[in-house]
C-alpha cells in the first residue's frame, strides 16, 4: 500500500494510468475514502494519468495530531510526489473544498476542478430548516470516544439519503456500499488535529479560479450543500452546474455510471 511521508503523517495514495496523459487528482468526501473513485479511475486511467489520496484524518493515511498540516498543501505534495505538473482535481463534500483551496494556492499546478456537493472554505453558516437541525443534533449527541461505530453509521445514513429521503427507500447495494465507504474512517473519528486554513478562505476568491469547473450536488443534498452549489456556479468564472436527479450527497457512487459520463464528457470537451 503505497504511502507519501510528508511532516507529521503518511498519505495514503494510489495511482493508475500513464504518466505522460493528462492527470486527475481525485479527493473523497469524509464519510468515505479513496475507494469512492473506483469507478471513476477504471473508466479513466486508459486516457489520463489518475491518482487518489486519503486526506490526514480517513481511511489508510496515519498522521500525528501534534502537527499542523493544511489539506491543500498535501494535495500538492501528492501531485509533486508523483511527478504531475498540473492536474484537474476532483473532490466530494470536503474534497471538493480541498481541490478549491487547491486550486487558489497554486494556480499553475492546477488545470481544472470539480465539486461533488461541496461548500467553499469560507462560507458562512446558514440557518438551518429545523428537521436537518434534528439530525445534525442527533449525529452531535454521540461521543466518537466512546461509540465511534454509532457515529459513523449515523453519519452515512444520513448523508446518503439526505435529509428528505431514508435507507429504505435507496438501492440496497448502494447502502451496504456507502457503509463500506465510510467503516475504516472509524479508527479516526476521535482524532484531533489542528487544520491550517487557506487565508483568505475561497468564499470571497472564487473569481480568481479561471480554470474550467465543473459543479455538481445531489438534488436531495442538504440545503447548504444546495446554496453552495448556486454560489459556485455564480462565482466561478467558466462553470458549468449539474443537479444530479435521485441522489444526495454521494452522486458520484449512487449514480457512479451517470456521473463518470458526465465527468468524461466534461474532461473531453476542455481537452483535460
Amino acid at each position: 500500500m503505497p504511502a507519501l511521508t510528508v511532516p507529521g503523517a503518511e498519505l495514503h495514495y494510489e495511482s493508475s494510468g500513464h504518466a505522460s496523459a493528462p492527470a486527475l487528482l481525485f479527493v473523497p468526501a469524509g464519510i468515505a475514502t479513496l475507494r469512492m473513485w473506483d469507478v471513476q479511475v477504471a473508466a479513466l486511467a486508459e486516457h489520463h494519468f489518475v491518482a487518489t489520496f486519503d486526506p490526514r484524518g480517513f481511511g489508510a493515511t496515519r498522521h500525528d495530531e501534534a502537527v499542523p498540516f493544511a489539506n491543500h498543501a498535501d494535495a500538492l505534495a501528492v501531485l509533486d510526489h508523483l511527478g504531475i505538473p498540473v492536474a484537474t482535481v476532483i473532490g466530494a463534500s470536503r474534497g471538493g473544498r480541498i481541490a478549491l483551496d487547491t486550486a487558489l494556492a497554486a494556480p499553475d499546478r492546477v488545470s481544472g476542478v470539480v465539486t461533488v456537493g461541496s461548500v467553499p472554505s469560507g462560507f458562512p453558516e446558514l440557518p438551518l430548516p429545523e428537521e436537518e437541525q434534528l439530525r445534525f443534533d442527533e449525529i452531535d449527541a454521540v461521543d466518537p470516544a466512546i461509540d465511534a461505530p454509532l457515529l459513523a453509521r449515523l453519519e452515512t445514513t444520513l448523508w446518503a439519503a439526505g435529509p428528505r429521503r431514508t435507507e429504505s427507500e435507496l438501492d440496497p447495494e448502494f447502502v451496504r456500499l456507502a457503509h463500506r465507504l465510510n467503516a475504516p474512517n472509524v479508527a479516526h473519528a476521535a482524532d484531533e488535529g489542528t487544520t491550517v486554513p487557506l487565508e483568505p478562505p475561497a468564499y470571497d476568491r472564487l473569481g480568481d479560479i479561471r480554470v474550467p469547473a465543473l459543479v455538481t450536488v445531489g438534488e436531495y443534498d442538504f440545503s447548504t450543500e444546495l446554496a453552495a452549489y448556486d454560489h459556485l456556479l455564480a462565482n466561478l468564472p467558466s462553470a458549468t452546474g449539474l443537479r444530479l436527479e435521485g441522489t444526495a450527497h454521494l452522486p458520484s457512487v449512487e449514480r457512479a455510471e451517470e456521473f463518470t459520463r458526465v465527468l468524461a464528457g466534461w474532461l473531453e470537451q476542455h481537452g483535460l
